[in-house]
């Protein structure tokens, strides 16, 4: 025998089939809201890069590379979900859904290695060992991919679902602990910096930007993997689309965060400065060395 089964809700207004599960039926929603989310933030940063050209670093065009690509991300997992909704199979659009997941994800990884390292608007150039961080990051995310569209496209029942599965987490928590090294190297640097270049000032502000930048990254990483994780495992079956929506809510407030620190300035801390904060800043940095990573 040939026998086909589906499952399926029905729609209680228009009577028509609803291929998603209960708790994921409204995901298309919001996906749909944060592609228009990150397409205004897209639009408003190329408007900022224009306004300020004079002050713009290659950091910031790699910036707005990560938004677009998040930006694509989005609009496939949409459309991606929307299929499934009305058809019950993806026909497709979940190959562009990997694809840009796959790009935005390395992307993002990239992008917090290079600024944990101050490339671009800090110094021009890579160390080797951080060169070696982001050779490490880069093969790792190729991987973690990998396993990824593995575990989405067999589910638990596939025979080495649970082989991916902790693959996937393990090269995720190696991923995560990898790019917080540049953050910790940078603010060493500074600190050292500080006790010997006679600015003490604008040291201690780069000093507390790159400190709370790694307390942010850290708190990205918990919620997108602890959090979000315990949300999918406690909820209710009907409240699925917590986790997304949390997950969703925790990385844009991740990029606003970055985008914000880390935007273009007209104005050069140097001359900004005058002798009573710059002395301020010697008193603040001399007592400040029990901060250790």
């Amino acid at each position: 025998m040939i026998v086909r089964s589906a499952m399926y809700n029905l729609d209680a207004k228009s009577g028509n089939r609803d291929y998603l599960s209960v708790g994921k039926a409204i995901l298309p929603r919001i996906y749909f809201v944060f592609l228009l989310v990150y397409f205004c933030l897209g639009v408003f940063w190329i408007f900022v890069l224009f306004k300020k050209r004079l002050t713009v670093h290659a950091i910031h065009f790699f910036m707005l590379a990560v938004v677009i690509l998040k930006a694509l991300n989005l609009l496939c997992e949409a459309e991606d979900k929307s299929y499934i909704k009305r058809t019950g199979s993806a026909h497709g659009w979940d190959v562009l859904f990997y694809i840009f997941s796959f790009l935005k994800g390395i992307m993002l990884f990239t992008l917090i290695v290079l600024i944990g390292t101050g490339w671009s608007f800090l110094k021009p150039y890579l160390q080797e060992k951080e060169k070696k961080v982001l050779m490490i990051v880069i093969p790792l995310q190729v991987v973690a991919n990998i396993a990824q569209v593995v575990i989405d496209e067999n589910g638990p029942y596939g025979d080495e679902w649970v082989t991916w599965k902790q693959v996937f987490l393990l090269v995720d928590v190696i991923c995560c602990c990898a790019v917080l090294f540049p953050i910790v190297w940078s603010i060493k640097n500074l600190r050292e910096a500080a006790k010997s270049d006679g600015k003490a000032a604008v040291n201690l502000m780069k000093l507390t930007l790159f400190r709370q930048y790694y307390i942010v990254v850290i708190c990205y990483i918990y919620f997108t993997r602890v959090v979000v994780y315990a949300l999918e495992t406690i909820v209710s079956y009907r409240f699925l689309w917590t986790s997304v929506m949390a997950g969703e809510v925790a990385t844009l407030a991740f990029y606003l965060f970055t985008g914000i620190k880390f935007r273009p300035e007209v104005h050069n801390p140097y001359f900004v400065i005058d002798d009573e904060e710059e002395e301020a800043a010697s008193e603040a940095l001399k007592f400040g060395d029990e901060f250790e990573l």
